[in-house]
């Protein structure tokens, strides 16, 4: 992304304003909470809001230093909620080898993979090969204690932390197009849509929240904080248009998509929480949790985003 541009001048203006605006109200909240119910959501939003710097910062850095950069920024993301996924889930000594190859072996190379524009290996090396190669290297032990458990989690662990997820950096290799913010503002809007949806859900949620939408697999979501939040979303990503190869409803269409996909994300994944009996993936991002609990919304949208606009819209 060339920061010299005046389109990316603007839009960095306009994101951090909108920062700085998240964090002037933190603030003025702070001081005006009284109850402690009050003062722990203010807490927690101060938190998210401070996270939310730094993720911006990281991400518009990666952005502006190339391609490259930017896989090199979302291995590390697949490393770290991979790391996540498998630390909740049980494993047995048969496992380490399959393990091993999982961090090490298939990850790297599935990156590498994006780096090239390797499209056809990309978009079978982990559904195909690596499905079949990583339980024969966990049934060679000769352990079938759970093996069909062990060698599904570590297969869905691949899947929605490297899989899913390496298609976000993928989208900087898509056919070059004359779009202001040249193909680095299709993962902007990406994140911005979906991550602004979830964002839109908890405020919508605590401003008019009554009725729960699972509430077994997640308390604190709720059909006025999904539906305001989403189509609230959906707004922002048709006024966003400008930044897609698309006009004003395909754009609020295709956010529409994506946050209807990145709440299902969130659920599912907060199902396998609920049933490995854990609240959080861990406790690397202040407010947010871990680096899985930031990213499930993306795990799901990320490859429908990408396949909508290498398939629908080639010619841009």
């Amino acid at each position: 992304m060339n920061l010299s541009s005046p389109a990316a001048r603007e839009f960095i203006v306009w994101i951090f304003g909108v920062l700085t605006a998240a964090s002037a109200t933190g603030y003025f909240l702070a001081k005006s909470a009284k109850s402690p119910a009050a003062k722990t959501t203010v807490k927690n939003l101060n938190a998210r809001t401070n996270s939310w710097w730094l993720m911006t910062v990281i991400l518009l850095g990666a952005l502006a230093a190339g391609p490259g950069a930017t896989g090199v920024v979302f291995a590390l993301i697949s490393f770290l909620a991979l790391r996540e996924f498998i630390t909740a889930t049980p494993t047995r000594p048969a496992d380490h080898v399959s393990l091993f190859c999982s961090f090490f072996i298939v990850l790297p190379v599935q990156y590498w993979l994006v780096h090239a524009e390797w499209y056809g290996m990309f978009a079978i090396m982990i559904p195909v090969y690596a499905f079949v190669l990583l339980p024969v290297t966990a049934v060679l032990h000769g352990d079938a204690v759970n093996f069909l458990e062990r060698a599904a989690r570590i297969q869905w662990g691949l899947m929605v932390c490297v899989y899913f997820i390496s298609h976000i950096p993928m989208l900087l290799h898509l056919p070059a197009g004359e779009l202001p913010l040249g193909r680095q503002g299709l993962i902007l809007f990406l994140v911005i849509v979906v991550q602004g949806s979830d964002v839109l859900q908890y405020v919508w949620g605590k401003l008019l929240g009554k009725h729960k939408i699972a509430p077994h697999l997640s308390p604190g979501k709720t059909v006025e904080g999904f539906t305001f939040g989403v189509l609230s979303a959906s707004a922002l990503g048709a006024a966003l248009h400008w930044m897609m190869p698309c006009g004003v409803w395909q754009a609020f269409l295709i956010s529409l998509l994506l946050c209807v996909f990145g709440f299902f994300g969130g659920l599912v994944m907060s199902a396998i929480k609920r049933d490995r009996g854990i609240k959080d993936w861990g406790t690397l991002i202040e407010g947010h949790g871990g680096m899985m609990d930031r990213i499930d919304s993306l795990c799901f949208s990320a490859p429908l985003f990408f396949h909508i606009l290498r398939y629908f819209f080639r010619s841009y």
